[in-house]
C-alpha cells in the first residue's frame, strides 16, 4: 500500500504525485527523520532559544509526510555542556548527531557520522541588545499613525487564525514604518530574541549576501557560475551564470519539485556533492523553475568567485575578502541570525537560515535605505532596483512574479507596485515596501491546513497606514 505526501511550497500545497512512500518507513527514511529532529533539537534550542517541549510542539509537527510519523518515535539525547544532540534511528548504527557553534549554528553530521572527540567550552556570541535600534534592542514605545488607529489593531488579527487565513499559526509579527517599530506581538513562548528557521526566507538572505559580494568587486552575477564539478570540456552546464540561478532559470532538472532538498536538508549530504548533480533540461535563462538547488549554486558560485579572486590580490585580508554571513549579519545588528552549512563547511542558504523577527526587520531596513548601514555602502547602489527586476522568465500561473532571490507582489491589489518580498515554508514572511518606507515580517508554524494570506495582510497594513 502506498501513500501520496505532499510539500509545501510558497504557502501553497503542492502534489508530488511521482513520489510515494510506503507505509512502513524504509531504513533510510528513519535516518532522515533521526537526522531532521536531531538538527531541528539542536537550532531550536541553541540558535532559537527555545525550549525543548515548544521545539516539539512547534518545529517538530506539521513536517514532511515523509517523516512525520517516525519523528515522535524516536527519542533524542541533549548533550547541553557540548551543545549536541544524538537521535538514534537502528541499533546497529550510531545516531544520528547535530553539533552547535556560535558562528553557524547547528551542522548535521552524516548518516553513519560515529562521534567527535571531546571539545573546549563552547563560545557563546556577543549581543547587543543594550543599544538603542536598529542595532540593538532598545526601542521606544510603539506609535500610533496619525487617524489615532493602532497599527497593533491589524498585526493583532494576525493572530486569531481566521482573518487570514482559517487555521494559520501566527508566531510573530513586526511592522517597521520609517524604521521605527509601528507594531510588534508575539505568541505565547515566543519574544523578541525568538529564533525560528526561514526556510525559503533564506533565499532572500542568500541574494543579500551576494549582493554584499558584488560590492566588495568579489562577484559579477553576470559571470558564468564556474563551478568546478561542470568545467569539463562539453558540458553545457558551464553556461550556467549567477543571474540564472538567482532568478531560478539554470535550465536544471531534480527528482522532485523544486522545494524538496531531503538528501542535504536530512540526510546531510553536502551540497557540493548534490546540487551539482543535476543535468540540463532547458536552456540556461529560458525557463522558471522554482529549486533549491539553485539557490545552493548561486552561493556555491559566488563562494568559489571568492577564492578566485583572492588568489589574485596582492593585498588580501582575511574576513574583509571572504564570503561570510557572520560578519555581515554582525554588522547588521543581526546578532541572533544564524546561517547553517553542511558539515563539509557549504551553506544551506536555500532554507536554513535561523533569526528573529527584529533581525529579518534589519535586513529589509537595509534595502529600504538603498543598501547603506551606519554610513557604509554594504550593497551596490542598485541592488534593490536588480533583485526587483524581472528580467528572467517568470512563473507560470501564480499570484507573484519572481525577480532575483525575491518574489514580487506587484499583482496584488492594493499592494504598491515595488513590493518585494521573501517567502518561506510554514509561513514565513518579509516584504519590503521602499515607496512607503515599510517592513512587515510575519513568523509562524502553518501546515497545509491552514496558510496566512500574505497578500491581505500587507493591503490591510498600506490602508492603515495610509489613513
Amino acid at each position: 500500500m502506498k501513500k501520496l505526501v505532499s510539500i509545501c511550497a510558497l504557502g501553497a500545497l503542492v502534489p508530488v504525485s511521482a513520489f510515494a512512500q510506503d507505509e512502513e518507513p524504509s531504513r533510510y527514511d528513519r535516518a532522515l527523520a533521526a537526522g531532521y529532529k536531531a538538527q531541528f533539537v539542536c537550532s531550536g534550542l541553541w540558535n532559537g532559544g527555545k525550549a525543548l517541549a515548544d521545539i516539539k510542539a512547534d518545529e517538530l509537527t506539521g513536517i514532511y509526510d515523509r517523516i512525520a510519523d517516525i519523528v515522535p518515535e524516536l527519542s533524542e539525547v541533549v548533550e547541553g555542556s557540548e551543545r549536541r544532540v544524538r537521535v538514534s534511528f537502528a541499533e546497529d548504527m550510531p545516531p544520528r548527531i547535530a553539533i552547535w557553534n556560535h558562528r553557524t549554528g547547528c551542522t548535521s553530521m552524516p548518516i553513519g557520522f560515529d562521534d567527535v572527540p571531546t571539545r573546549a567550552p563552547v563560545k557563546t556570541r556577543d549581543f547587543r541588545d543594550d543599544l538603542p535600534w536598529p542595532m540593538g534592542d532598545i526601542t521606544p514605545a510603539p506609535a500610533k499613525n496619525a487617524a489615532g488607529l493602532p497599527v497593533a489593531a491589524v498585526a493583532q488579527q494576525a493572530f486569531d487564525a481566521t482573518t487570514y487565513g482559517e487555521g494559520n499559526k501566527t508566531s510573530g509579527l513586526l511592522i517597521l514604518h520609517k524604521n521605527m517599530i509601528k507594531a510588534e506581538q508575539y505568541k505565547a513562548g515566543h519574544d523578541l530574541h525568538t529564533a525560528q528557521r526561514t526556510w525559503s526566507v533564506a533565499k532572500s538572505i542568500a541574494g543579500t549576501l551576494i549582493g554584499h559580494s558584488v560590492q566588495q568587486n568579489m562577484v559579477d552575477v553576470r559571470a558564468k557560475a564556474g563551478l568546478p564539478q561542470w568545467q569539463e570540456t562539453g558540458d553545457p552546464r558551464s553556461a550556467i551564470t549567477i543571474d540564472n540561478l538567482m532568478r531560478m532559470a539554470s535550465g536544471l532538472t531534480s527528482d522532485t519539485a523544486g522545494n524538496r532538498t531531503d538528501g542535504i536538508y536530512m540526510g546531510a549530504t553536502s551540497a557540493s556533492q548534490q546540487a551539482t548533480s543535476w543535468s540540463l533540461l532547458e536552456q540556461p535563462g529560458t525557463k522558471f523553475r522554482y529549486a533549491n538547488n539553485d539557490t545552493l549554486l548561486a552561493v556555491l558560485a559566488a563562494r568559489a568567485s571568492h577564492e578566485e579572486r583572492k588568489n589574485k590580490l596582492g593585498n588580501y585580508m582575511p574576513g574583509k575578502h571572504d564570503f561570510d554571513p557572520f560578519a555581515l549579519f554582525q554588522k547588521l545588528g543581526m546578532t541572533r541570525t544564524y546561517a547553517e552549512t553542511d558539515w563539509q563547511g557549504n551553506y544551506i542558504l536555500s532554507s536554513q537560515v535561523w533569526t528573529t523577527a527584529r533581525d529579518l526587520g534589519r535586513l529589509g531596513q537595509l534595502y529600504l535605505d538603498n543598501g547603506v548601514w551606519n554610513g557604509e555602502r554594504l550593497l551596490p547602489e542598485n541592488w534593490l532596483d536588480y533583485v526587483s527586476r524581472p528580467s528572467g522568465p517568470q512563473p507560470e500561473g501564480r499570484e507573484f512574479g519572481y525577480g532575483a532571490t525575491f518574489w514580487l507582489m506587484d499583482k496584488s491589489e492594493g499592494v504598491p507596485a515595488d513590493t518585494i518580498a521573501a517567502f518561506g515554508n510554514r509561513g514565513q514572511y518579509l516584504v519590503i515596501i521602499p515607496s512607503l518606507n515599510l517592513v512587515i515580517v510575519r513568523r509562524g508554524y502553518d501546515t497545509s491546513d491552514g496558510r496566512f494570506d500574505i497578500a491581505a495582510f500587507t493591503r490591510d497594513v498600506v490602508r492603515v497606514l495610509a489613513q
